[in-house]
């Protein structure tokens, strides 16, 4: 069973995503911690209504960034967390963090990455009148959403479309392939190679999965 650790600054819908694909038996993980950096994160009601540890750390409370990333990664490896799910977690992930949980830390994005990085993605795909966005599962290095592309899901643009109406679309979609991205990882299907990531078949071919209805 894969141990997980999540951070989170807000609503966590990602969280209760994974939660829920938990419950379901979708996927074999157990949630050891839920790490916020805001007190009132509603994040930390999920984790309260399902039982799940979670842990208060004020950024304020630190010198530098480097040694409130440092606090968390100690949190986590004292819980013997494997892989680290940034879900609505608003902070560069700082490289003594980086370098513990190398390739073990997922973060998902509301765009096609590489397009649309950093905040308001949806808002800027509205803005630059794009006919498909999305929403897309990497793993996190030390840029800005410039890690290693696990999954990725298409939503079409709407010509009426605006930042919020994409976004609730979108939203729908990071909570399908969120949990998917983690049962790879649990069943040790992704390799990185470079800049990119090899799903593997189930059999351990070395194959990229293929889609049947393509041939």
């Amino acid at each position: 069973m894969l141990r997980l650790g999540v951070l989170a600054s807000g609503r966590g819908s990602n969280f209760q995503a994974i939660i829920d694909a938990i419950g379901s038996g979708r996927l074999n993980a157990k949630i050891e911690l839920l790490i916020v950096d805001k007190a009132n994160a509603y994040a930390v009601q999920r984790a309260n209504k399902h039982s799940i540890d979670h842990v208060f750390i004020n950024p304020k409370d630190f010198s530098s960034k480097d040694d409130f990333f440092i606090a968390i990664r100690d949190e986590l490896q004292k819980r013997g967390v494997e892989l680290v799910i940034l879900a609505g977690f608003m902070r560069v992930v700082q490289k003594p963090f980086i370098d513990a949980y190398a390739n073990r830390i997922m973060n998902i994005h509301p765009a096609l990455l590489p397009s649309f990085p950093g905040l308001h993605g949806q808002r800027q795909a509205v803005e630059h009148g794009v006919k498909i966005s999305g929403c897309t599962v990497h793993f996190v290095d030390e840029g800005m959403d410039t890690g290693p592309i696990i999954i990725q899901a298409a939503v079409p643009v709407c010509s009426e479309d605006t930042e919020e109406s994409l976004a609730a679309r979108i939203l729908l979609q990071e909570h399908r392939i969120y949990p998917e991205a983690i049962r790879l990882y649990s069943e040790g299907r992704l390799k990185v190679e470079g800049r990119k990531v090899i799903i593997s078949s189930p059999t351990d071919e070395g194959c990229c999965i293929i889609n049947p209805l393509l041939g």
